[in-house]
């Protein structure tokens, strides 16, 4: 289904959900509705940036998936 679809089939519920059904939405999408993503702090972003800078040039360590996720089951053992 496309999003457009799923656009007109959400527009179609919600103008014959009953007050309850309509509240309870609003509650679980609240946090979400006029946010573009996480916001981080200038000091937050600035670490950000400079973690990725030492990725990016290879002077920091990095790891695959499999990588990170064995170092964290050793991590949670010990």
């Amino acid at each position: 289904m496309t999003t457009a679809a799923m656009r007109k089939e959400l527009i179609a519920w919600l103008s014959d959900a009953d007050d309850k059904k309509i509240k309870g939405l609003y509650t679980l999408l609240e946090a979400n509705i006029g946010a573009s993503g996480p916001e981080l702090t200038t000091a937050e972003l600035a670490l950000v940036n400079k973690e990725r800078k030492l990725h990016i040039s290879g002077t920091s360590k990095s790891y695959t998936w499999a990588e990170a996720k064995e170092l964290i089951r050793k991590k949670k053992a010990s």
